[in-house]
């Protein structure tokens, strides 16, 4: 089974569009608490989760973070979600994870979303915890904390940092950050470009339209496919070190790259 690349926010207080974004072919959907929903309407959107009738195993609720006002309310309404997972934006503190998942009740993911510097430090422990999996990176609000400009320069350390420490952590490869530019395709897909080329494997989406673009920027091709099943059979057949595959050299660094490609279109173990 493949990993998720696709995670798409929808607003919670509008469960108008929560079906329609569970079949715009995002491999996950966040129902969103925090940012998408203004103050006052924070207890219908709980509310609207609550009595959604939807593929659970796909979707993500973002709470609020943990020093707002709404945060005590929302782990009281994790105990009656269904959702497979749990986002917690401007995530600092294991204890806060910690916090998270004994709400829960029960076995579920939970994603730190990496907002702050106090954050992007805290990673090892954050990516510790055994329901943190993978870890979110949200450029915007850590622009602001950090007082940079919230662009790829500004910004490149923090992002090649949380990449580093996730694999430091032995867990998945982070989800880039949203493109607020809805109707700019070519700036989706630079993003999107960019931040596999650092070593992301997923992205945050806001549109629907976004979710094909960005799925084939980061789903590895049917030519890195195949050359990675060659590369393997070779392997198998004892011949590593020894054989050239497309003019390489078969050696360790190679054949970890080809056992990657397929770990991410879901034929293999990392």
């Amino acid at each position: 089974m493949s990993l998720p690349i696709t995670y798409l926010f929808v607003p919670g207080d509008r469960p108008d569009r929560f079906e329609k974004a569970l079949v715009s072919g995002a491999d996950r959907v966040i129902l969103d608490l925090e940012d998408a929903v203004r103050p006052e309407a924070k207890a219908a959107a709980r509310e609207a989760i609550l009595g959604a009738s939807v593929d659970w195993h796909r979707v993500i609720v973002r709470v609020n973070d943990a020093a707002s006002n709404f945060f005590k309310d929302d782990l009281a309404f994790l105990a009656a979600l269904e959702a497979a997972a749990v986002m917690v934006p401007k995530a600092e503190s294991v204890d806060t994870l910690v916090t998270v998942a004994q709400a829960a009740g029960r076995e579920i993911e939970v994603l730190p979303q990496i907002e702050t510097v106090r954050g992007l430090e805290a990673v090892p422990d954050l990516l510790n915890h055994p329901s943190a999996r993978r870890a979110a990176f949200g450029h915007l609000d850590f622009a602001l904390d950090l007082g940079a400009a919230p662009d790829w320069e500004a910004l490149l350390y923090a992002r090649s940092r949380l990449v580093a420490l996730s694999r430091l952590a032995g867990a998945l490869s982070p989800i880039e950050s949203v493109t607020t530019d809805v109707k700019n395709e070519s700036r989706l897909l630079a993003d999107a470009e960019a931040a596999r080329r650092l070593g992301f494997g997923a992205k945050l989406l806001i549109h629907p339209a976004q979710v094909a673009p960005a799925a084939e920027v980061f789903r590895p091709s049917a030519a890195e496919r195949d050359w990675a099943r060659r590369v393997l059979d070779v392997v198998a057949q004892g011949a590593a070190g020894a054989v050239a595959v497309d003019g390489k050299m078969i050696d360790r660094p190679v054949e970890e790259a080809a056992r990657r490609i397929l770990a991410r279109a879901g034929e293999t173990d990392a």
